[in-house]
């Protein structure tokens, strides 16, 4: 092959890569497809429909920074992206609006243990605490979209596993669930006591909380319909 054919052979990839007309057709479909979704966008999603040869965290990195002082950021939850207001704006957003219902303290403590210590289980929840978990306070976060059902644990009885979801990340502002905040950080928020007892630790979160555990297994048809998670039509309920 000569080195004429070569270079033809690669041109189409070269200009892909380095040409600024691409990289802002690429950046404007981005910024559409983001913008007009309602849910936060996958980057899977966005390299479909932008310009082959053009790297779609690149886009998404430069337009982070352009949008990083405006009225509305774009931000990163796991790999999805989505606009939301800028954290110091977000009180003339929601000025006279009623104030969402805020979680009990009981929520919070299951949704921590479920956050933290994700793959968990009721009974694992129930162990942490000390105390017995209401199904009350799991519909609570079952509804508020910030707890799924995960899977099966490889255990007798097979207990239903717990998680996060995007939504829970996309609220708390969290890119991924290792965000979240460790001991000291807690600690120098005051969110701990100064006494803690020696030896205590914070569990470190798993990265990819779409992936099952070694011990679980995924839930079936039968699994989802017992959870009340199939529509009478046999369709995963979303």
């Amino acid at each position: 092959m000569s080195d004429d054919e070569i270079d033809e052979t690669q041109e189409p990839e070269d200009v892909a890569a380095t040409s600024p007309e691409l990289l802002l057709e690429a950046e404007r479909i981005a910024e559409a497809l983001v913008f007009a979704s309602a849910e936060p966008v996958s980057e899977a999603y966005i390299a479909e429909r932008i310009p082959g040869g053009i790297n779609v965290g690149d886009v998404m990195a430069g337009l982070k920074e352009t949008y990083a002082n405006r009225g509305v950021n774009l931000v990163r939850i796991e790999d999805h992206w989505a606009f939301r207001t800028a954290p110091d704006l977000s009180f003339v957003i929601h000025r006279g609006e009623r104030e969402a219902r805020k979680l009990t303290r009981a929520a919070l403590e299951v949704l921590s243990i479920i956050a933290y210590h994700q793959p968990v289980t009721r009974a694992e929840i129930e162990e942490i605490r000390g105390v017995q978990t209401s199904k009350g306070t799991l519909d609570v976060l079952m509804e508020a979209g910030f707890v799924r059902f995960r899977g099966r644990r490889r255990t007798p009885g097979r207990p239903v596993t717990m998680g996060t979801t995007r939504a829970f990340l996309d609220h708390f502002g969290l890119e991924e669930i290792r965000d979240l905040p460790g001991l000291e950080e807690l600690r120098g928020a005051g969110l701990l006591s100064g006494r803690i007892p020696p030896g205590f630790q914070i569990p470190l979160p798993l990265n990819d909380d779409e992936d099952l555990a070694d011990d679980e297994d995924p839930l079936d048809a039968a699994d989802l319909e017992d959870l009340g998670l199939l529509t009478p039509g046999g369709k995963h309920d979303e």
